[in-house]
């Protein structure tokens, strides 16, 4: 195995800007990574080997000439299959998009090519992003490098995924009610959701639009805040796009110092239903940012305590009219085309063989909660909810100036545990969903293992909107005071 695949992007993109080595060898070291490994690991559902590697060699060209197009210029990324991409297949984890190749390159897929990051190919994830744990893909599920038996989070599985198991970098996934966090903290990496609308969602698959926000996926959190700085900014071509400059996230993750810093702890994000070690992990971090000279204070948000609840009215009323496009008629599978059937038995053939149950479940609620005589006692009511939220983050970040709290409430389970058992697969994202629902950002970092099972424990960070430095600047400083206690990089104890 090669050493390249073991180090961080920061430092891939510095022996490539120095001719130490080249774009194409660390391009060619992970994908033989990928194809030595995720035949098990299955992070991938396309890998774009011949173009990748076209595009290292322009990067090395680029160098040699002079040209350095970004600080991560000749690093490899994996994608969420989420994102269009060009001549490349994009199927959202879906049987009903299999084979699509989009015409056009998401905003998010522009940028990486224009810094001369190095796309390896798409990854795994629940259909249409319908899941928290990567079970729901039509193409199978992904599993957790740390342990192979068990679930890497959802929707971003693939993403994460494929770095804990040395396969890329960085990553690029999704987040509308947890899925960059969630997977992150199940697989020991980093996963930043930025402020809704600090990057571009052009060409990204809509599954709530009010809620979805790509993100970096990565393994430390300097790498997230360099690939952070390369793919946010306005977009024009996103009427959700934030106008304004992007926070300088990448000089907040230099910081060394938290003292006289404010920081939340959620009284409605712990407790009952949380692991025991999840909590001891927390616990620990907690004192570690008071020897810091952090001040920790207890916060209430009376109002977190519904956003589940909101949330589920909430994303199936926006996926039932979101997905509503994908019918056979225009492109993707088709059914019963056949000369013997109308228009619409073959639009009702093609969705019957194309979806899944889980998007099949949240259509039928999404369609029921905003039918006549219902939309204001369910969608109305949980948008009420959702304001309420909003104010609880308000009066809290006027009080402190992060909050934090565990990611999710356990590790990973077992693949195939809680399948068939949507609510409890649904309380996997209880600790995530109250920032989606407010448009705040929020960031995962690896803690330790927990007792019981020996598997990542993550810290969940949050923010005030278009406040992502934040972020950074106090997961710098936990990262580094962890990894100096530990005497080595969190990801260095995954299993090989």
């Amino acid at each position: 195995m090669s050493e390249l695949i073991r180090k961080t992007a920061v430092e891939l993109a510095q022996l490539i800007a120095s001719g130490e080595v080249s774009s194409e060898e660390v391009t060619r070291a992970h994908l033989e990574r990928i194809n030595e490994v995720d035949g098990d690991v299955h992070a991938f559902l396309y890998v774009d080997e011949t173009n990748a590697l076209e595009a290292a060699r322009e990067v090395d060209k680029n160098i040699q000439a002079g040209n350095l197009q970004s600080p991560l210029a000749g690093v490899p990324l994996a994608l969420k299959d989420v994102l269009t991409m060009k001549d490349v297949p994009t199927t959202c984890g879906s049987k009903i998009l299999e084979g699509w190749k989009p015409q056009y390159d998401s905003t998010v897929v522009t940028r990486l090519r224009n810094a001369g990051v190095i796309i390896l190919g798409k990854t795994n994830m629940d259909e249409f992003a319908m899941g928290s744990s990567t079970e729901y893909s039509a193409y199978g599920p992904t599993r957790n490098p740390w342990d192979l038996t068990r679930i890497p989070g959802g929707s971003g599985g693939g993403s994460a995924a494929s770095l804990a198991a040395f396969e890329a970098p960085l990553a690029i996934g999704t987040d509308t009610g947890g899925s960059i966090r969630q997977p992150a903290a199940v697989t020991g990496t980093v996963g930043v959701k930025p402020t809704y609308g600090g990057v571009s969602r052009y060409g990204l698959v809509a599954l709530a639009s009010s809620l979805d926000q790509a993100g970096p996926c990565t393994r430390s959190v300097m790498d997230a805040a360099l690939l952070h700085q390369l793919i946010a900014g306005y977009d024009p071509m996103d009427s959700t796009s934030i106008n304004s400059p992007v926070p300088d996230v990448v000089a907040a993750a230099k910081n060394q110092s938290i003292k006289g810093m404010k920081i939340g702890l959620v009284k409605q994000l712990g407790g009952e239903g949380y692991q025991a070690g999840v909590r001891e992990r927390f616990d620990e971090v907690v004192a570690l940012l008071g020897s810091l000279g952090a001040e920790v204070i207890e916060i209430s948000c009376p109002s977190f305590e519904y956003a589940l609840a909101a949330y589920y009215l909430i994303l199936p009323s926006e996926c039932s009219s979101n997905l509503a496009k994908f019918d056979g008629m225009r492109y993707g599978l088709r059914v019963g085309d056949d000369g013997k059937h109308s228009v619409e038995e073959v639009m009702s053939l093609s969705r019957a063989a194309g979806f899944g149950p889980e998007v099949k479940r949240r259509i039928m609620l999404g369609t029921f909660a905003l039918s006549s005589g219902y939309y204001d006692a369910y969608y109305g009511s949980a948008q009420k909810v959702r304001t309420l939220i909003a104010k609880d983050f308000t009066d809290a970040f006027s009080q402190v100036d992060v909050l934090i709290s565990p990611t999710a409430p356990t590790t990973a389970f077992k693949i195939g545990d809680k399948v068939d058992d949507p609510l409890a697969m649904y309380l996997n994202d209880v600790a995530t969903i109250p920032v989606n629902l407010a448009g705040n950002c929020a960031m995962s970092i690896p803690i330790g293992l927990a007792k019981e099972d020996n598997l990542p424990v993550g810290l969940q960070i949050m923010a005030p909107v278009m406040a992502d430095d934040r972020l950074y600047f106090l997961g710098a400083v936990i990262e580094a005071a962890l990894e100096a206690q530990w005497g080595h990089r969190f990801i260095e104890k995954v299993p090989s």
